[in-house]
């Protein structure tokens, strides 16, 4: 049973993650994570402006925050954000200043590679637009772990430099457009 959904973009990836989190119901019962390249002293209104299209609560992630259901988390600019165990509790955020990971701090390879290794078959990871191969490498982690694999056609995407890697990289369960991923998201959805 999945319990987190990933969704990892770059350059024009923005108006396509709008139109996937709008769709998501009140209900949708998993973990979002959103990464994106934010880059350091750069102040982000990611978590306002998603809050007001979508019915679910947004906010930037904290450090050891825990993981809870029908929640969108947003990694904040200039940090690497993994997913940990906490022994007693639900998994928890963690935040990192390690170097950045393909000149890019938050990196989606980072994120994934984490979360993989905590939901295993769990996972839903996405990659949509992007202008470099960050994704691809936490894409293949995901997948080598039984998660589900989807990825924006670099056809349709504005920068298909990272669907692209991403697909070269690893042989993904779908590559969709946006309202074939939005009808898997939420054929998910209807199955839990």
């Amino acid at each position: 049973m999945y319990r987190m959904l990933a969704i990892g973009y770059s350059a024009g990836g923005l108006p396509l993650l709008m139109r996937i989190l709008q769709a998501l119901p009140e209900d949708y019962p998993l973990a979002v994570v959103v990464v994106t390249h934010l880059p350091g002293g750069m102040e982000t209104n990611l978590d306002v402006m998603l809050s007001r299209i979508t019915k679910l609560p947004v906010t930037l992630v904290m450090d050891k925050e825990s993981v809870r259901p029908c929640h969108i988390y947003i990694a904040p600019p200039d940090y690497h954000l993994l997913v940990e165990r906490h022994p007693e509790s639900a998994p928890g955020f963690a935040l990192s200043v390690d170097a950045p990971v393909k000149s890019v701090r938050p990196s989606i390879d980072v994120f994934l590679e984490s979360a993989a290794e905590i939901y295993e078959h769990d996972l839903i990871a996405v990659v949509l637009s992007g202008a470099n191969s960050d994704g691809a490498e936490g894409m293949a982690c995901a997948k080598k772990l039984g998660g589900l694999s989807i990825v924006q056609d670099p056809q349709e995407s504005e920068f298909s430099t990272m669907p692209a890697a991403v697909i070269q990289r690893v042989r993904v369960d779908y590559v969709a457009s946006t309202d074939e991923i939005i009808s898997l998201l939420l054929s998910v959805h209807e199955k839990l």
